[in-house]
């Protein structure tokens, strides 16, 4: 027996596979879809990559977090615009034709996401960096702290060992 998904349109069947439970999207509606969300989001090797090139990268990156977790450690020339001031300050330090990157301490956080919706809301080019800063540090970039800069290894889970590949995405 197959059926339709009410919200997809999909014709579904019971193949006992949770996976294939619901079939996949059309190739043009996942096309839709992963459009999308790379228009809303980047994620730390690629803000990293961005900021290591020669010249400017074209966004600036926000720290949306306290001045605590600021002073622990942030993204090296990250303007710090925690999300309860964006309202106030983002007209003082943030040029709207400039493309804004924000990010907050990781997947556990919302941060990011609110401070884009915020200066969304202004009129501000946004994408939020998946990951973090907690993401930042484990894939082994430097960051800055109240006692001066830092760089952890990378983690082998969440990032390749620089030296020996990349990791290709």
């Amino acid at each position: 027996m197959t059926t339709t998904h009410p919200t997809t349109h999909l014709t579904t069947t019971p193949s006992g596979c949770p996976v294939l439970r619901i079939p996949p999207a059309s190739p043009a509606a996942a096309a839709a879809h992963f459009g999308a969300a790379l228009a809303f989001h980047t994620d730390c090797s690629d803000v990293a990559a961005a900021l290591a090139a020669e010249g400017e990268p074209g966004f600036v990156v926000l720290d949306s977090r306290s001045a605590e977790s600021w002073e622990q450690g942030h993204v090296p020339g990250a303007v710090h615009l925690p999300v309860d001031r964006i309202a106030e300050r983002a007209g003082q330090l943030l040029d709207k034709a400039v493309p804004v990157v924000t990010y907050c301490w990781g997947p556990g956080c919302n941060g990011a996401t609110r401070a884009a919706l915020a200066l969304a809301e202004l009129g501000y080019q946004v994408k939020e960096m998946l990951g973090g800063f907690e993401y930042w540090v484990r894939e082994g970039f430097a960051y800055e702290t109240a006692e001066g800069p830092a760089r952890s290894a990378p983690d082998p889970l969440t990032a390749p060992d620089r030296a020996a590949a990349a990791c290709g995405c």
